[in-house]
């Protein structure tokens, strides 16, 4: 593979315009290939119902008061001559290289897997919240009942016998979508690439203020 990959055809236009190869292998996406684990939200499928975050309150028995995933309202705002809402899912970013969690934590409860899930030790917290400060989300949460801090860690003893995250399994309109990286990274771009195609053959305007899908990834994209 040569060192600079061309960007356009000739027929395009843009002949010569070239854009160094270094860096984009990240972005090449094949489906299963991936070693890091992803959350897909479709927003154009979300209505609001809050199954994920009654499920994840199930799965982890929480109190009232954390909330490990959120379903956040954006608008209403008008598009198309008409009000219209829309839904985002928040939960931790699981960020990567490095997350701000674990270096705050002073008893090392708050850890990092080689698949790249942040989780907690809930034997070694002492319910300090300093990762709770660290953290720019509000992923990790305090829970009353255990004093202690609890975060979404993708339901890891789901996900290591092969299951989805209890959340995306409840999801009642299938808006939550579970797998490695590459793989949601494409479906998410498949969901970006109709969503526009179909507003180009309609003569609008692809929705510019959130995209259609929202992917929270253990190392991001």
């Amino acid at each position: 593979m040569s060192d600079m990959t061309p960007l356009y055809t000739e027929e395009a236009g843009f002949a010569g315009r070239k854009l160094a190869w270094e860096g984009r292998e990240g972005r090449v996406t094949l489906r299963g290939t991936g070693d890091r684990w992803a959350m897909l939200h479709d927003q154009e499928r979300c209505i609001n119902c809050m199954s994920c975050e009654v499920h994840c309150k199930l799965e982890k028995d929480l109190p009232v008061g954390p909330r490990l995933i959120r379903i956040i309202q954006v608008g209403p705002f008008r598009s198309g001559g008409k009000l219209k809402s829309t839904f985002v899912a928040m939960q931790c970013n699981h960020c990567d290289p490095v997350a701000p969690c674990t270096e705050a934590c002073p008893t090392g409860a708050c850890q990092k897997r080689e698949d790249g899930i942040v989780f907690i030790d809930e034997s070694a917290c002492i319910g300090c919240k300093s990762c709770v400060y660290a953290c720019s989300f509000g992923a990790p949460q305090y829970n009353p009942q255990t004093k202690k801090v609890t975060k979404c860690d993708y339901c890891m003893d789901r996900v290591d016998a092969g299951l989805w995250p209890a959340c995306a399994t409840g999801c009642a309109t299938k808006a939550l979508h579970f797998g490695d990286l590459n793989e949601m990274s494409t479906l998410r771009r498949q969901r970006e690439a109709a969503r526009i195609a179909a507003a180009a053959e309609s003569g609008g305007e692809a929705e510019r203020l959130v995209p259609a899908a929202r992917l929270t990834a253990v190392g991001g994209e």
